[in-house]
């Protein structure tokens, strides 16, 4: 798990990138929670997604957001954090040009960030949101949602009500091709304290049935469905 330094458009950001030697090995981004309320890379669980993803076969990126570690910058509300965010996925494509998929997977703040990121990359297959803050940022521009993924929360959330995840997560089932998975894990908090192996467990599973449903290669150009502004 080496530690790497990448250009972005604030200056440089420091991540933890794991490579699959497969040249079509996936790749999964991974995005932390808010910068200005302790989130980091190595939040713990971020840390778990991480290795999920891993073992399930993919080539991971995990980094911290502008301002946060060695990451140079400051926090920019949301705009420069989608900017890191797509700088990370140039960097991770550049090392992969092979790669047969593309995933984006946050936790809370870095779920917003990833279904922005979705909507302006089309080569992005699939994503898993744990703990979407619905209550708090507008998800409105996920019309329509370009792909299908994965939504958790825990029950016993007393930042995200799992309610508002469930609404939102209703609501993008009603589009067209899309298939959104919700999940509510019972006892478990904004953190998954004492539940990150049952998150973990519900992810891995996630992953393959999802992965059976994509095309054996889906490899899309670097784009953006719509400028950033």
């Amino acid at each position: 798990m080496p530690d790497i330094i990448f250009n972005g458009p604030a200056g440089r950001i420091e991540g933890r990138y794991h490579h699959n030697n497969d040249k079509d090995a996936p790749l999964a981004l991974l995005l932390h929670p808010h910068p200005q309320h302790g989130g980091t890379m190595n939040n713990k669980v971020v840390y778990s997604l991480f290795h999920v993803f891993a073992k399930r076969g993919f080539s991971v990126l995990r980094f911290n957001f502008r301002g946060v570690g060695r990451s140079q910058g400051t926090f920019d509300r949301g705009e420069g954090e989608l900017s890191d965010a797509a700088s990370a996925l140039d960097w991770m494509q550049q090392q992969n040009p092979d790669a047969s998929h593309v995933w984006v997977a946050g936790f809370s703040f870095g779920s917003w960030i990833g279904m922005q990121l979705m909507m302006r990359r089309p080569e992005i297959s699939s994503f898993v949101s744990v703990a979407p803050p619905a209550n708090m940022y507008d998800f409105s521009f996920l019309a329509p949602c370009p792909a299908s993924g994965l939504m958790v929360v825990g029950d016993k959330d007393d930042i995200v009500p799992s309610n508002a995840v469930e609404i939102l997560a209703k609501k993008l089932q009603h589009q067209r091709d899309i298939e959104i998975d919700f999940q509510m894990i019972p006892d478990a908090d904004h953190f998954f304290t004492d539940q990150r192996d049952d998150l973990g467990e519900i992810i891995n599973a996630y992953l393959n049935s999802a992965i059976d449903k994509l095309p054996e290669k889906q490899v899309a150009r670097k784009g953006r469905r719509k400028q950033s502004s």
